[in-house]
C-alpha cells in the first residue's frame, strides 16, 4: 500500500528502484498542495506529457486538500484516455515502466497515473515468415496496442473481446487473450485461462515460454498450438471459433487451438480459384511426404530391398556407389547434419557474412564431396530433393528434421519394415493429439464430411459461407 505522505512514498520508490538512473521523480506545487510526477525516461512522450500533463496539472486553482485535487483531475480534467488508479507500489511500477506517468500528493494513500507512451518502437511491416502475395501486407509489431488495433480494424464487431492480463513475475509482461464471444464457448474459455493461471515463469520472452502451458502436456510430435505473424490470419482463426494470445513485446501471436491440415493452408488459397488452390495443398501434402520419407526410402531399397528398382537404374545406384568408402546409411547422415549446419550457420551469421555459407557449402563442401567420391550424386540427389520438400513448409520444419532422421535410422536398420513400423507410431501420436477436445486431425480423424471442402480441396467461396466450420462444430461439445 501506498503512504499518505510525500516523503514517505518518494523514499519508498527510490528504495525499491535501488536509485536507477531512468526513474525520475519531480516534485512540484499545485493548488497548493505537494506532489511528484513520477516517469520512466525513454517510455513517455516528451510532447504529450507537456500538453497533456504539465500544463493542465500546473494550472489548476488552490485546492483545500489532496482529496479535493485528486477529485478535481479525475472528474473535471481529462488529461489521457487510459488513467488507472493505483495503491500499491507494484502496480505503480509495473505502470510507470510501461510508459505511464503517475501522480502522488502528500496527504492521499493511492495515486493517478496517466497514459502519455511515447517509446520507440517498430513500425507496421510485411511479415518475414508468412509470404504473401494477394492478401495484406500487414504484419504484427512488438507493441501490443497497435497489435490490438490492427485486429480490431479488421474485425470492428462488438463480440470481439480481449482480455489484457499480466505474467511473469519479473518482466511484468501485459498478454491479450482475444475471442469472439459468439463463436468460443464459456467452458472452454475459463479453460484456458485456468491454463494461463499456471504459469509462475519470470519473464516471457517468447512464445516458447507461454505455449506449454496451454497445451495438454502430453508427448506430442508436432504442437497443438499454432503461431502467426499475419493479423488477416489470425481474424481468420478468431472468426472460426479459435482463441489467441497476444504478448507484448513479440510480433507473433498464438492460436489456440491448431490443426494439422492448417500447415498446408495460406491467405492465397482464398484469393485464387479452387482448382489451382485444391492442386497447391496437394502439392505440400507430397512435399511433406518426400521431405519426411525420401532419405529413408532410398536407403533402406538400396541396403535392403535391390529387388525393388529395375535394372538399369541398380546399375546406375551400383556404379554410383561402389567407389564410396561410406555405407549408404552413413552418408545420408552425413549429408543431412551438413545441410543442418549450413542452415543454422546461414541464420545466425550476421548477414554481411551470409555469402560465404554459400560458398562453402556449395562450392567447397558440395562439389568436392562428389568429386573425391565421399558422397554419390544419386545420394547428393535425394537429400536435395528431400531438403526442397521441406522449405515448402517452413512452419513445420522442426517436425520435418526430427522426422527426416529418425525415419532414415529406422530404414537404415530394418529397411522398410523399420520406416513401416515407425510410420504407424507417428500415425498414432499424431491422431491421439488433442488441445481442449479438439483433436489435431480433424476433421479427416475423427472424420467429418463438411471439413473436407476446406481440407482436401477448396470448395468455392459461395457454398464455404454456408457451411460450419470444423473448429465451431467441435465448440459445440463444450456447451
Amino acid at each position: 500500500m501506498l503512504y499518505s505522505e510525500l516523503k514517505r512514498n518518494i523514499a519508498e520508490i527510490k528504495r525499491i528502484s535501488g536509485g536507477s538512473s531512468d526513474v525520475l521523480i519531480n516534485e512540484f506545487v499545485t493548488g497548493g498542495i505537494h506532489c511528484a510526477l513520477l516517469n520512466c525516461d525513454g517510455m513517455v512522450s516528451a510532447s504529450t506529457i507537456t500538453e497533456l500533463v504539465f500544463e493542465p496539472i500546473t494550472s489548476i486553482p488552490q485546492k483545500k486538500d489532496a482529496h479535493e485535487l485528486f477529485h478535481y483531475i479525475d472528474e473535471e480534467l481529462l488529461l489521457s484516455t487510459d488513467r488507472p488508479k493505483i495503491s500499491d507500489y507494484d502496480e505503480l511500477f509495473r505502470l510507470m515502466n510501461s510508459g505511464f506517468a503517475v501522480l502522488i500528493a502528500d496527504k492521499i494513500d493511492f495515486a493517478l497515473a496517466f497514459g502519455v507512451q511515447g517509446f520507440a518502437a517498430r513500425s507496421v511491416q510485411e511479415p518475414s515468415s508468412e509470404g504473401n502475395i494477394m492478401g495484406a501486407h500487414e504484419g504484427f509489431t512488438e507493441t501490443l496496442p497497435m497489435n490490438m488495433s490492427q485486429i480490431r480494424r479488421r474485425l470492428k464487431t462488438p463480440l470481439l473481446v480481449m482480455e489484457i492480463m499480466v505474467k511473469g513475475e519479473k518482466s511484468q509482461t501485459n498478454i491479450c487473450l482475444c475471442y469472439m464471444k459468439d463463436r468460443v464457448p464459456k467452458q472452454l474459455m475459463d479453460k484456458i485461462r485456468k491454463s494461463l493461471d499456471k504459469i509462475r515463469t519470470e519473464a516471457l520472452l517468447t512464445t516458447g515460454y507461454i505455449r506449454p502451458f496451454v497445451e495438454n502436456g502430453r508427448f506430442e510430435l508436432f504442437s497443438t498450438t499454432g503461431t502467426t505473424e499475419r493479423p488477416d490470419v489470425l481474424c481468420s482463426k478468431l472468426i472460426e471459433g479459435r482463441a489467441a494470445i497476444l504478448i507484448d513485446g513479440l510480433p507473433y501471436a498464438v492460436v489456440i487451438p491448431k490443426l494439422f491440415c492448417e500447415s498446408f493452408q495460406t491467405l492465397d488459397d482464398y484469393a485464387e480459384k479452387p482448382l489451382y488452390a485444391a492442386f497447391i495443398r496437394w502439392l505440400k501434402y507430397g512435399a511433406f511426404i518426400l521431405a519426411v520419407l525420401l532419405p529413408a526410402v532410398y536407403t533402406a531399397i538400396v541396403m535392403y530391398h535391390p529387388e525393388l528398382l529395375n535394372s538399369t537404374l541398380l546399375m546406375i545406384l551400383v556404379d554410383s556407389e561402389k567407389d564410396a568408402p561410406l555405407s549408404i546409411l552413413t552418408e545420408a547422415l552425413f549429408v543431412l547434419l551438413m545441410y543442418e549446419i549450413i542452415r543454422e550457420a546461414g541464420i545466425r551469421l550476421p548477414k554481411p557474412s551470409g555469402g560465404a555459407v554459400s560458398i562453402i557449402s556449395g562450392l567447397i563442401i558440395g562439389d568436392s564431396a562428389v568429386s573425391s567420391g565421399l558422397v554419390s550424386t544419386p545420394l547428393l540427389t535425394i537429400t536435395a530433393l528431400a531438403v526442397l520438400g521441406g522449405l515448402a513448409l517452413p512452419e513445420l520444419n522442426p517436425q520435418i528434421t526430427i522426422l527426416r532422421f529418425g525415419f532414415l535410422l529406422a530404414g537404415g536398420a530394418f529397411g522398410l519394415l523399420g520406416v513401416s513400423l515407425l510410420f504407424c507410431a507417428v500415425l498414432a501420436n499424431i491422431c491421439s493429439s488433442e488441445d481442449y477436445g479438439f483433436p489435431f486431425t480433424a476433421p479427416l480423424s475423427p472424420f467429418k464430411m463438411s471439413g473436407l471442402s476446406d481440407t482436401a480441396f477448396r470448395m468455392d467461396m459461395k457454398k464455404m459461407q454456408d457451411r460450419g466450420f470444423t473448429v465451431e462444430e467441435y465448440n459445440e461439445q463444450h456447451n
